[in-house]
């Protein structure tokens, strides 16, 4: 019912307005067409009493369809007869509901009365009527409505599911909608598209830059790596050593970024059990974490991607994180677990970005590491997600599809 609530909100809105005119011009009609059978009946009782006063002053009995002094006139109009007026009321009569009139003739009240019961049964069958055609437009008009709603909500819901794919990273998604003169959602369709291309075009110059700016810097840094072996021994030989150390590092780390990036990596799958791989992964990091091996399993797997994906984990744990580090195996799932501040709020919200740690209190650092991870665990096919444990502490956990 959720995905279609635009369509049933728009059919009983049109629902609702098709009912409210049929209702407005059934009250005009009505009103309309009683006031004018009111204003005939009105005139007609008149004529009938003037005729009818005239031939009682003249013969001094009234016509046959006069009366005298008759208990059914309304009491307002026989006291407006009695002050010396003449007028007219409705009410009941000997000819069913109709039009009295009445005025005062020699101490006496004359009345005559004209019929409207045929005048109320035609009115009658007109309301009918007006209620049978009211059904049938809003028979028509819901269904036409609906129909046109379910249009208006497909297109939403394309638009709609494109901006997510492109949210999610599908930067080669497009709502390709036609453009059509005063059609607003293919304008927001037309948008949507130019935004995506532009923000696909900004990605790319930057990957690219990336990649240029990491192979430029590789060879003077393989300059650096020699020149710093041939210092002497010594303080400032082994700092400069460490530094650039770093520096080849961060180059091999942008490298393959841009690798990533460009889409180029392919993984050469082998089944491999889990608990023994992790178990290896972790060892060769050469840092502190306990592995616990909870249930085993057999996975098909590329093992140098997956060494990468755990010691960029078990690493950044280490860095931006506190000890105990642990990291736990169970069947096509590992977890690996801090117990420092835990990860920033942006990171859990939009993913780990390159260039950027989030929060001061889980270190400095460039913000690779998890990007790396995230790239390489999209090459296996498995899942990388962040969150935070509720006792405190960084939760990454990476989900990899069973063998077989």
């Amino acid at each position: 019912m959720r995905r279609h609530s635009l369509r049933w909100r728009i059919a009983a809105l049109v629902a609702v307005a098709v009912v409210a005119v049929a209702v407005a011009i059934g009250v005009l009609v009505h009103q309309a067409t009683y006031a004018r059978a009111v204003d005939r009946a009105r005139d007609a009782a008149l004529h009938q009493l003037n005729t009818a006063a005239r031939t009682y002053a003249s013969t001094g009995e009234p016509v046959a369809d006069a009366h005298l002094d008759s208990p059914r006139v309304p009491k307002e109009l026989v006291e407006l007869a009695r002050r010396g007026n003449q007028g007219t009321d409705f009410g009941d009569g000997p000819n069913g509901p109709g039009m009295w009139a009445a005025r005062q003739v020699g101490g006496r009240v004359l009345s005559v009365q004209v019929g409207m019961g045929r005048d109320v049964s035609d009115l009658e069958a007109l309301d009918g009527s007006m209620a049978l055609a009211g059904l049938v437009a809003v028979a028509v008009a819901v269904p036409l409505g609906a129909v046109s709603a379910d249009r208006l909500g497909h297109r939403l819901r394309h638009a709609a599911g494109t901006a997510r794919r492109i949210a999610d990273g599908e930067l080669d998604a497009r709502i390709e909608a036609a453009t059509r003169p005063g059609d607003e959602i293919a304008e927001i369709s037309g948008a949507v598209d130019s935004m995506a291309q532009a923000l696909q075009q900004r990605l790319l110059t930057e990957q690219r830059f990336t990649g240029d700016v990491a192979h430029e810097l590789r060879t003077p840094l393989m300059g650096l790596v020699t020149s710093a072996e041939l210092l002497p021994p010594g303080r400032a030989a082994d700092y400069v050593r460490d530094r650039v150390r770093v520096l080849s590092a961060l180059v091999e780390d942008l490298l393959e970024i841009s690798r990533l990036d460009a889409g180029v990596e392919r993984a050469d799958l082998v089944p491999c059990a889990l608990g023994e791989l992790v178990e290896e992964c972790v060892r060769r990091t050469g840092l502190a974490a306990q592995v616990r091996v909870v249930a085993d399993a057999v996975v098909e797997t590329d093992p140098r991607r997956l060494d990468r994906v755990v010691a960029n984990l078990v690493t950044n744990a280490h860095r931006h994180g506190q000890p105990p580090v642990t990291v736990t195996v169970e069947r096509t799932v590992v977890v690996v677990q801090d117990r420092g501040a835990g990860f920033p709020e942006s990171l859990l919200a939009d993913g780990p970005q390159r260039f950027r740690t989030g929060a001061r209190e889980r270190g400095h650092g460039h913000g690779l590491g998890l990007t790396i991870a995230l790239g390489q665990a999209r090459v296996i096919d498995a899942a990388l997600a962040f969150s935070n444990a509720p006792d405190g502490g960084a939760v990454a956990t990476l989900r990899l599809p069973e063998h077989g």
